[in-house]
């Protein structure tokens, strides 16, 4: 005890042995100013994912995700890589590097070297020098000098999308634990504002699709279509299909009445002049298949399908049916640019319901045409009964009392004159039943093979009191050999005679339908029916046009039940 007065600061706090004042201050000031730029990292990330999210284009998306990853990890080169179907680089946006360096670089990469390690392994990668790694590719002539290297995947709802490549550090340094940390948070950003772009980009063309939809059914409806010819109107239907896929060629193909071969009767694009009117066999098995279950198709090649015009380097090839109401009408071609990749998933299902949209305009524009002919066929109809009717018995009458003023005449040139009346009236006659033969004949023998069967069935059956049903199925229409026509119309009209003769039905439906290249008619109705069939009403004569054209011919009647004709031959 020496009787100091004890010092009430140093009391009170612990002594710290070698520890001074303004190492703590060092020590803090260090710690403040990392503090300070991890805020500062924390705010360029969250500037860089809003400035991600602030556009709804998927290419616009993805170039902001690279832009912001270079300004936010200080690096003077960027690239998102965009993995397509077949694991390759189906897209490359760079940063850094401009369109006139860009062109003397060459071509794009596909997915070699470390860019291919990380679509194999999609897993973050820093490298102190790319060119050390062993799955380093080298880079081609004119590509500017990289070293330090960054790489980390970009995800989409647990699928990656593609990778996002930084290099050259600015300062020369590499990039750290830190940088790779902020690159993988911006990635997880990216995989959402891509997968939004994407949604809406999907929307979006959906939406295109659906209105191209609506105005090629509006134009083939319109009054102005009937104003054009087919032609003009389908070159426009398949400039539609052109713009909206994306494509180079388009094609609209209609049955051509061969097996398989289809006549080319709308075109639009590159090299569409050379397929104008023109006849292809599209018997590949891939087009078969798309014409029997109505689904489209996607063909690597186009040369198998339509064959190698010269000066036309197409890609990719989609195929899609036009039918509609069980009815095949043709087929829509579509055909990408070489090298721009496949078609892309909502093309190939709003492609199939643009073709279903085509089919029904033509279905319906068949239709139209049908009711036209009909109307027309009709007013022959009428025109011959009337002349027959009306006119020829008014001459006949007028003929006959011209004759009986012979009786009130006996001068040799009154009754000269009146036997020259009379013959000019007999000649009218004439010329007047061979226009109403005529008539007749027109409106049986030209037109469509379906307005030519409802004509058949009508002539047959005017005398029921009931209108009997009738069915198309499948291209009817095609069908254009005169042998197979012929007969057919024979074996209804015959047929159908039988049944309003004998049967004594309440009900005869008549059914036609070209299914697997064979024309096939069923009649039926539920009249008394028969165990024998009687010798002659025809069926001899139906079971020889069968036969003549290699086709079969049966007919199954139970009495009381009705009866049932079906007559089946191949189709030319």
């Amino acid at each position: 005890m020496n009787g100091s007065t004890p010092d009430p600061v140093r009391a009170d706090r612990p002594h710290v042995p070698g520890i001074r004042i303004e190492d703590l201050l060092r020590d803090f000031l260090s710690r403040a100013g990392e503090l300070l730029e991890a805020q500062e990292h924390m705010r360029g990330l969250l500037e860089a994912v809003v400035a991600v999210a602030e556009d709804l284009s998927l290419e616009a998306v993805l170039d902001r995700v690279v832009t912001s990853a270079c300004r936010l990890l200080r690096a003077r080169y960027g690239a998102l890589g965009v993995i397509g179907e077949d694991k390759s680089l189906s897209h490359f946006v760079t940063v850094g590097i401009d369109e006139d360096l860009a062109s003397r670089i060459g071509p794009l990469p596909t997915g070699h070297g470390v860019l291919g390690l990380l679509i194999t392994e999609p897993a973050p990668l820093r490298l102190h020098d790319l060119h050390e790694h062993p799955k380093s590719y080298g880079f081609p002539e004119n590509h500017p000098p990289m070293k330090s290297f960054l790489g980390v995947p970009v995800r989409v709802r647990d699928v990656v999308f593609g990778n996002l490549y930084l290099t050259e550090k600015e300062g020369g340094g590499d990039f750290t634990p830190e940088d790779e940390d902020l690159a993988v948070a911006l990635a997880a950003a990216a995989g959402v504002a891509i997968e939004n772009a994407r949604l809406y980009e999907d929307a979006r063309r959906r939406a295109s699709w659906l209105e191209a939809c609506m105005e090629v059914t509006g134009r083939m409806l319109s009054d102005d279509r009937m104003a054009e010819p087919n032609e003009v109107t389908l070159d426009l239907i398949a400039d539609k299909a052109l713009r909206e896929s994306g494509s180079q060629l388009a094609l609209i193909l209609v049955p051509d009445g061969g097996v398989g071969s289809y006549a080319v009767a709308g075109a639009a694009g590159a090299g569409s002049e050379r397929f104008a009117g023109s006849i292809l066999p599209m018997d590949s098995a891939e087009i078969r298949e798309v014409a029997a279950t109505g689904k489209p198709a996607c063909l690597d090649e186009y040369v198998d399908i339509l064959g190698g015009p010269a000066g036309l380097s197409l890609g990719k090839l989609l195929a899609i049916d036009l039918s509609a109401q069980g009815a095949h009408h043709g087929l829509l071609l579509l055909v990408r640019a070489s090298g721009t990749g496949p078609f892309a998933k909502t093309d190939v299902e709003m492609g199939a319901v643009f073709g279903s949209h085509v089919a029904l305009a033509l279905e319906l524009d068949r239709i139209h045409r049908l009711r036209e002919q009909l109307v027309v066929f009709t007013d022959r109809d009428r025109i011959a009964r009337d002349l027959h009717d009306v006119v020829i018995q008014r001459l006949f009458a007028a003929g006959l009392s011209i004759q009986s003023l012979r009786r009130f005449t006996t001068g040799e040139p009154a009754l000269t004159r009146i036997d020259a009346v009379t013959a000019e009236l007999d000649a009218t006659i004439r010329d007047l039943r061979n226009t109403i033969y005529s008539l007749q004949a027109s409106s049986g023998e030209q037109g469509l093979l379906s307005s030519r069967i409802l004509q058949a069935v009508r002539n047959a059956t005017r005398s029921l009191p009931f209108a009997p049903h009738l069915t198309l199925t499948g291209a009817v229409d095609s069908v254009f050999d005169d042998g197979t026509v012929t007969n057919a119309l024979a074996v209804i009209s015959e047929g159908l005679s039988n049944a309003v003769r004998h049967s004594d039905a309440h009900a005869i439906s008549v059914s036609v339908s070209l299914e697997g290249g064979m024309l096939t008619l069923i009649i039926e109705d539920n009249g008394r029916g028969f165990s024998d069939p009687v010798p002659g009403n025809g069926l001899v004569n139906m079971e020889q046009r069968a036969f003549e054209l290699d086709g079969s011919c049966s007919i199954k009647s139970v009495p009381e039940q009705g009866t049932t004709l079906v007559w089946s031959v191949p189709a030319h």
